[in-house]
C-alpha cells in the first residue's frame, strides 16, 4: 500500500501537448511533451541531451485547452517564465522536467468544468 501523502494544493491537468524551452528565447528552441500544468507548474519530457538543469531559469511556449461552458474548449497560448525544480530520469535518453512559474496563471487548468473525454478526443472530434 501507498502511504506517501499527497501534497500537491490543486489538480493538474495531464496531456500531451508540444512544448518549446529555452533559456531565452533569443537562442536556439528545444521542444518537450507536456506531461501536466496546474497554474503555479508544469511538467514535461524532453530529450536528455536538450535538457535544463535544476535551477536554471528558463521560458517555455505551450499551449493550454480552456474549456468553456459548452463543453468544448479554447486553446490558451502561453509564454511562462520560471525555474526547473526538479529533473526526473524517464530512461538513458528522456528526462522528464518539473519547471515552477515565476508568476501563476490566471485559471487553474486540471480545474475547469469539463466532461470526462481528454482534450486529445476532442481535438479529433471537432475535425
Amino acid at each position: 500500500m501507498d502511504t506517501q501523502l499527497e501534497q500537491r494544493k490543486e489538480e493538474r491537468l495531464n496531456y500531451n501537448w508540444p512544448v518549446w524551452f529555452a533559456e531565452n528565447f533569443d537562442g536556439i528552441l528545444s521542444q518537450g511533451q507536456m506531461c501536466d500544468v496546474s497554474s503555479t507548474s508544469a511538467s514535461f519530457s524532453c530529450y536528455a541531451d536538450q535538457c535544463p538543469f535544476q535551477g536554471q531559469q528558463v521560458t517555455a511556449r505551450f499551449s493550454v485547452p480552456k474549456y468553456r461552458k459548452d463543453g468544448m474548449f479554447d486553446l490558451e497560448n502561453l509564454l511562462c517564465h520560471g525555474i526547473v525544480e526538479r529533473i526526473e530520469n524517464i530512461n538513458p535518453f528522456m528526462r522528464k522536467v518539473v519547471f515552477q512559474f515565476t508568476e501563476p496563471l490566471n485559471f487553474k487548468p486540471g480545474e475547469q468544468e469539463h466532461d470526462t473525454r481528454s482534450a486529445e478526443s476532442k481535438i479529433y472530434a471537432m475535425i
